[in-house]
């Protein structure tokens, strides 16, 4: 199946295009947004690169970058996507997500992960699907066990010669997770925030 635009009650997740360079340069210039990146952005350059890789992966059948617009603000906030998405064994990651500041603290990564978990489950058919973070990163580490995610562990210099903590959902699980993200949407006070997310 093939993967597409998810929209939820304030989010569009678009399909990333050449289109985006633009928006996402001016919705990443708070430096904030790279204290955990693997990378930082700082120049339109380094957006075109970001961007055109992303869509060489696509290309590739490896991974489905999406471009964040947030309906409320009416504009591009971030950037998220499906990584390593393994056909034959049904499971993928979401990652290399950011979102400008001005979102923190909103249900808008809830949304986010909520709109490309049920896809994922419920009509790609995946059996397993992973978040990454970094060991230092403890907002997102509490934020994606929040959600309901298992931390398997650390694993050292995994990428990029970096350590990174591993996280999964499976199947058997998506009903209860479903129902948890679903409950925190329903309680905007209460939303797990995940500023950004890797690899």
């Amino acid at each position: 199946m093939l993967f597409d635009k998810l929209e939820g009650e304030r989010v569009v997740l678009m399909p990333l295009a050449e289109e985006h360079i633009e928006p996402l340069y001016e919705c990443s210039r708070n430096p904030i947004i790279w204290t955990h990146y693997p990378i930082e952005i700082s120049s339109i350059k380094d957006m075109e690169t970001f961007v055109y890789k992303a869509l060489d992966g696509r290309k590739e059948n490896e991974q489905f970058p999406y471009a964040v617009f947030d309906k409320s603000l009416n504009k591009i906030i971030g950037t998220t996507r499906y990584l390593r998405i393994s056909d034959v064994n049904r499971n993928l990651n979401i990652g290399s997500t950011w979102y400008t500041p001005e979102v923190w603290r909103t249900r808008v990564n809830t949304e986010c992960k909520y709109l490309l978990l049920r896809f994922a489950f419920e009509q790609w058919a995946a059996v397993r699907v992973e978040i990454i973070t970094t060991p230092d990163n403890m907002r997102s580490q509490k934020a994606i066990e929040r959600l309901g995610a298992l931390r398997e562990g650390v694993f050292r210099k995994k990428y990029n010669q970096r350590d990174y903590v591993i996280y999964s959902f499976i199947d058997e699980e998506w009903k209860e997770i479903k129902e948890r993200l679903e409950r925190f949407l329903n309680e905007p006070n209460t939303l797990p925030t995940i500023t950004s997310s890797l690899l």
